[in-house]
Formats: C-alpha cells, structure tokens, sequence
C-alpha cells in the first residue's frame, strides 16, 4: 500500500517549483515530468511553492502560533474563499522536517505577492522554528513582493538582518485593571474625557435599543459605511463584492477558532450603528463598523465606550482597534509599531 502524503495529497505531484539550497547557494531545479520526485541530498535545504489550498492548511496550522486572529487559518480562509486568488506558500524544509513557512497568495488585482488572505492581515509573524531561516525564504521568494503589518516585536534580531521599513501603526487599548469604561476615561486627558462622556450622555438620552447578535444587520453595517464614506467624498472597500463575501464568511468561520460577535445600537427603529467584533485569545477585535453620524451624533464614541464595559463584561484583557490611526485613535489608545518588507 502507498505511503499516505502527509500533507493530505495522493503522492504522485511533484511540487510546482523546488529549489535546493546550501550556504548561501542556490540552485533552481526544473519541475519533473515523472509520475514520482523526491529529493535524496540530505545536506541541502529544500524550497518548495505548494499550491493546493488542502496542503497549504496543514502547513498553516503547523506553523501558527496562533497568538491572534490573523493567525487562525478560518479568517485568512474567508478571504481566499472570497477572492480565489491562487496560494503560493513557501516550504523550507530539510528532509522530511518542516523549518519555515511563507503564506503567500498573488494578488491579481495589484499583480503582486502578498500575505495569504490580503494585506488586510495584520501584526504578522514569521512563521519558522529559526528566524535565521527567514532570509532565505524571503530571498527565494517571488516578485513582485509586498508583506505588510509585520510584528516588530516578534522580529528580534531579524530586524538588524533584513532592511524592513515603517509601516502604519495599529492601536490597542490593554483592560489589566480596568472594572469598567470610568477606569479608562481617568487614563486620558480632562478635555478628551469631558467629549466621550457629552457623547455618551447625548446618545442615552435618546433611549438607545441596544442589540447583540443580530448578524443579519452586517447588511445594515456595510450600508451606513458606505453612506458615511459617500458622505466624505470617498470610497470604501465595500464597493468590491468580493470584500463584502469576505465578511460574510469571516461570520459564518466563527466557532471555529475566533467567536463573533455583533452589536446593533437602535435609536427609535432606526439603526444608529453597527459594530463586527471577533474574539480570539482574550482579545476583543474591532473589525468593522458603520455608523450614523449626520442623525446621530457621538453614536461612534458611544459605541467606543460601550465596547470597554463590553470586552471587560467578557472577561477580555485587551482591546485590538487595528491598524490606521483614522485621526483618532491615538487620542485614547497605544500604538504599537508595524513594519513592511517589499521587493
């Protein structure tokens, strides 16, 4: 009987491209033709481009670490299940051991490599069991190449190997010692304290109905989103139907690894706003939302409040507000440093 794959595949493909390395040599090696291949050179590092979506999860959950929702294979998953755009994930291995994985997928929109799911991923780590092993992936890698949102933190040494660039910052707000929303206000400045607390007080005086998941009302959250964009001259993402696919299966992936969550605020049966929250290891993710603004003012700050009492009512340690400051999260909240890496 055949020896099973273990990477879920019958055996008999060779991979789409291979590359042998040893010391800082490399040596491309054609695709074979033949019903078989297989590398005998123990002493070589072996570089493969695996393509089919079934190996490519084995790989990615054998190599996250699973630290936060970026690495959880079900949300990069929606957006592949979304865009369709072919994976190109980097194996480094030596033999038959693992060493370091690139999840890659090439973006056909922006012709060009990137993140497995999108440049939408963010805090990114490395995936390898050395980081030494990373510029020899990213040396092999295809172009033209854009990995952005990079942990700084998770880098170490490799920051002083490999010529990454600033990239926007992202912005979190930790809840150690926080019992509700006042124990944040008294963290920030009087004036800025006194705006949140006019808003919240605005909005409750209206008797707000307030709603947990609803998650039909995403339809409700992409609507006010684009209107409030419209609103400003712009755009949003939600104008490509495949972004709003994205989100639709990102809520039906929830369960699996993340949970999701959604709150609706109404004010007299009219929707006043919408938030998309995911949970993963005790972090409370703020991943979209759509308010109504010319209707209802200080809803937004509303909502930011209410989302502290909420992320502590569940036992939460910290608050992601993802990447891009929108010239107002870092009023309240800490950055933390992101990097790029381009070729």
């Amino acid at each position: 009987m055949k020896e099973a794959d273990p990477l879920g595949g019958n055996g008999d493909e060779p991979p789409s491209s291979i590359l042998l390395l040893k010391e800082k040599t490399l040596l491309r090696i054609p695709k074979k033709t033949t019903s078989s291949y297989s590398v005998k050179e123990s002493g070589f590092f072996v570089i493969e481009t695996i393509v089919d979506i079934k190996k490519c999860q084995f790989l990615f959950q054998e190599f996250s670490q699973k630290k936060n929702l970026f690495d959880t294979w079900e949300f990069r998953y929606s957006f592949y299940k979304a865009y369709k755009f072919k994976p190109q994930f980097l194996l480094l291995r030596k033999g038959n051991e693992n060493l370091a994985l690139l999840p890659l997928w090439y973006d056909e929109d922006k012709k060009m490599h990137t993140w497995f799911g999108s440049d939408w991923q963010e805090e990114v780590s490395f995936f390898a069991k050395d980081l030494n092993l990373i510029p020899m992936l990213l040396s092999a890698a295809p172009t033209p190449l854009f990995l952005n949102a990079i942990s700084k933190e998770s880098l170490g040494l490799l920051a002083e190997k490999i010529a990454f660039t600033e990239d926007s910052s992202k912005f979190i707000l930790n809840l150690n010692g926080f019992n509700n929303h006042e124990d944040f206000l008294m963290t920030i400045k009087k004036s800025r304290r006194h705006d949140l607390r006019k808003d919240r007080r605005r909005i409750e005086s209206q008797n707000p109905e307030i709603i947990i998941n609803n998650f039909s009302d995403i339809d409700q959250l992409i609507a006010l989103s684009k209107k409030r964009f419209s609103e400003k001259g712009k755009k949003t993402d939600w104008e490509d139907p495949r972004r709003i696919e994205t989100f639709r299966e990102i809520i039906r992936q929830g369960g699996k690894s993340y949970q999701v969550r959604m709150i609706t605020i109404k004010i007299n049966g009219v929707t006043a706003g919408v938030d998309l929250i995911c949970l993963y290891n005790d972090t409370y993710f703020a991943i979209k939302c759509g308010y109504d603004v010319k209707n209802f003012s200080g809803i937004g700050n509303f909502m930011n409040i209410f989302e502290i009492d909420d992320a502590i009512r569940l036992g939460m340690k910290k608050i992601d507000l993802l990447q891009n400051n929108y010239e107002w999260k870092n009023r309240w909240f800490q950055s933390v440093p992101l990097v790029k890496y381009e070729k």
